[in-house]
């Protein structure tokens, strides 16, 4: 089972310098990096904004509702909501929670979210608050010691899926059709390789999209795979990747779509912080075959990542922000070309409601808001 270097992740990467120089809601010098390789495009660059998310607590997940209302969770049972666009965070704990990493948030909008707590055993949870945070609900505490859950995506308010690492050859994921009610689907998903999971940093090691596509990104054993449904988790296929995998510590980190037939992935190897891997990879297809790409300008595994959606053009759009404990960074055109976000460091997850909203968050509370000018402006 592979649960040592999930369960050792915030070890491994504590040492992390993080330089960041501005106060509350000031923002900082534009990005100012050249393209770590080929040619600039001609996407202007965004701007970063610090703001205070009420919490020191580490912050590993960011689900944006709109660019006003987004929830961000992490270490110490703690959630975060703003509905000013970050101007004003509001910070609390889960109560009986405290002791809980929420490696996941899904935002629904400002009064319905859910939260997954990462772990073995009772540590692995799923609660949902539809008041704002005032209460929570546990919907689902998982009861074998062995099992560890590491992260969630929804197709609809309804209708998600939280993945868990194999176990005795299979995954014990687990669907929710009603937003209520969680069963297990373990049966549906190929088996499991030895030591094959995901890795729970940022959130999104699943990805959904549309009405049935889902994907989860694995690492830990002799193969990084995609496992892909297409048929909202009633059947699964899996497929190869080309990243650095191979160890139980290295593969898929995490993985988007910007439609049903293309997405990116991203990972890399736990042991080597301070090198650069064969750590990007693209797809046409519907994640049915991947592409290496130029890998991530920065040392060491790409934690989180996102497409940024433009706006009523929807999310079909190239623009993806990376970013790991050794930096962060953006690239208009799905990884070809990657521009490093100068003194950006141990950030672990990244989200975007839109091209002039969006956010990484990561150690000791920190939240970044970033801007990108819209395309054509």
């Amino acid at each position: 089972m592979h649960t040592i270097p999930i369960r050792t992740l915030a070890a491994a990467v504590m040492g992390a310098a993080f330089f960041f120089g501005c106060s509350n809601d000031e923002p900082t010098a534009e990005s100012a990096a050249t393209p770590t390789t080929g040619t600039a495009d001609a996407l202007a660059l965004p701007k970063l904004t610090r703001q205070q998310s009420g919490t020191t607590e580490r912050l590993q997940a960011i689900s944006p509702v709109n660019e006003n209302v987004a929830w961000a969770s992490g270490t110490g049972g703690t959630y975060t909501v703003t509905t000013d666009g970050g101007k004003h965070w509001h910070a609390a704990v889960v109560p009986g929670a405290e002791t809980l990493e929420f490696r996941d948030v899904e935002a629904v909008s400002a009064t319905v979210a859910y939260l997954l707590s990462a772990g073995t055993g009772t540590d692995a949870r799923v609660y949902k608050t539809t008041d704002g945070g005032k209460h929570w609900t546990l919907q689902f505490k998982n009861h074998n010691p062995d099992a560890f859950y590491d992260c969630f995506a929804f197709w609809s308010p309804t209708r998600g899926i939280a993945m868990a690492d194999g176990l005795n050859g299979r995954f014990p994921v687990i669907r929710t059709e009603d937003g209520k009610h969680w069963e297990r689907i373990s049966g549906n998903l190929p088996a499991a390789q030895p030591g094959e999971a995901a890795f729970a940093a940022s959130g999104t090691c699943v990805a959904t999209f549309g009405r049935n596509l889902g994907w989860i990104t694995t690492g830990g054993a002799e193969h990084a795979r995609i496992l892909r449904t297409a048929d909202g988790g009633d059947t699964w296929k899996a497929f190869p990747t080309p990243i650095v995998q191979g160890t139980p510590v290295s593969g898929g980190f995490t993985v988007a779509f910007r439609d049903n037939l293309h997405g990116i992935l991203a990972g890399g190897d736990l042991d080597h912080p301070d090198r650069r891997s064969n750590n990007v990879a693209v797809s046409s297809d519907g994640g049915r075959t991947w592409q290496s790409v130029t890998h991530s300008p920065f040392d060491g595994a790409v934690f989180g990542l996102s497409y940024v959606p433009n706006g009523d053009a929807g999310p079909a759009e190239r623009t993806v922000v990376i970013t790991g404990p050794g930096g962060a960074a953006w690239s208009g055109n799905e990884g070809a070309v990657w521009h490093r976000l100068p003194n950006v460091e141990n950030f672990w997850a990244t989200a975007f409601a839109n091209r002039v909203r969006g956010w990484l968050v990561g150690t000791e509370g920190r939240i970044i808001a970033v801007e990108f000018p819209p395309l054509g402006g």
